[in-house]
């Protein structure tokens, strides 16, 4: 099927049917353009009939009309499962700016909790998990500084008006997964998704990375907590990582086979070290490091400890491999 790139009412269905959801993949766009051309073209046009150039053809000629508002439609591949997967992404503002059209300052204050509990507290030399549980999360509730001291010195839960309800951050992060922020694994992992990964790079980057902070001594190396495939280039928060802790080096696994086939070895590409496949980025670090904690090897990542304060971060030394 031919498909003009002038702007026309069918592109106009597309993008807001495309706006109401956010994401999109080819299998979900398949039968949204096959209805939108039956109606357009005046005669019936299956989901079968739709291709994918089809697809980057409509979303080719949606972007020419929203560049100007600082809106782009951008595609990624889903870290586990390869999908295509195109998403709606303001390419300018602060996204967590965004997300306070939509949520109140206490909900977002919760949200940046989390963010700190999957890419610092939960994202060491050690254990580069980058996910948080329901239990962990739910912990957060309360800012570490919604807190008042009694006459006795000691200090309990102000009444400032910061901070919510545990039930109120369970119903957050339900609403953060509806609204195709994070997902939910099997295991009951909160990660983010593909949208918010595409969304918030550069946030996470600035944020997380913080490479120009002057306050650091000049000396000192700085972490890089977030890292992006060799292969790929996107950003790693389920994957493989090299053996040696103090190599940055990280594929996604869905590039490793790619990857090491053009390597012709499987050396990490940087530091020359074996590549084992079995260190892992994401929530596969907390199991791996839970089933040798139960196995009585070395200590491991507590999935359990993480409170408004963080947890304990005795794991972060011990750089080398």
């Amino acid at each position: 099927m031919s498909q003009a790139d002038e702007w026309n009412d069918s592109h106009r269905a597309f993008l807001q049917a495309f706006m109401a959801r956010s994401t999109l993949t080819f299998q979900q766009a398949k039968p949204l353009i096959a209805s939108i051309q039956t109606v357009h073209e005046r005669k019936e046009v299956l989901a079968e009939d739709i291709t994918e150039a089809d697809f980057n053809s409509y979303i080719f000629t949606a972007n020419t009309r929203i560049s100007p508002f600082d809106l782009q439609i951008r595609s990624s591949f889903h870290q586990t499962t390869r999908e295509r997967i195109c998403a709606l992404v303001n390419i300018t503002s602060d996204p967590i700016i965004q997300l306070a059209t939509t949520h109140t300052p206490e909900e977002i204050s919760f949200l940046k909790r989390v963010l700190d509990a999957m890419f610092e507290t939960n994202n060491t030399p050690r254990h580069e998990v980058m996910a948080i549980t329901s239990m962990q999360a739910v912990r957060l509730h309360k800012s570490p500084d919604d807190r008042r001291e009694t006459q006795n010195g000691s200090t309990t839960q102000g009444n400032s008006g910061q901070g919510l309800k545990m039930s109120e951050a369970e119903k957050m992060l339900k609403a953060l997964v509806d609204e195709g922020w994070f997902e939910k694994s099997k295991k009951g992992f909160y990660s983010l998704t593909p949208r918010a990964l595409m969304e918030l790079r550069g946030w996470l980057i600035d944020t997380y990375n913080d490479v120009d902070n002057e306050e650091e001594d000049e000396d000192e190396e700085r972490p890089l907590r977030i890292k992006q495939c060799v292969a790929c280039k996107e950003i790693v928060t389920v994957g493989q990582r090299c053996p040696k802790r103090n190599c940055a080096c990280r594929i996604h696994d869905i590039c490793t086979q790619n990857f090491f086939r053009m390597q012709r070895n499987r050396n990490c590409p940087a530091c020359k070290t074996e590549w084992t496949g079995t260190d892992y980025v994401g929530e596969r670090a907390a199991v791996k490091s839970t089933k040798r904690m139960r196995s009585g090897g070395s200590s491991g990542l507590d999935t359990s400890r993480i409170t408004a304060h963080g947890a304990d971060e005795d794991d972060e030394d011990n750089d080398d491999g």
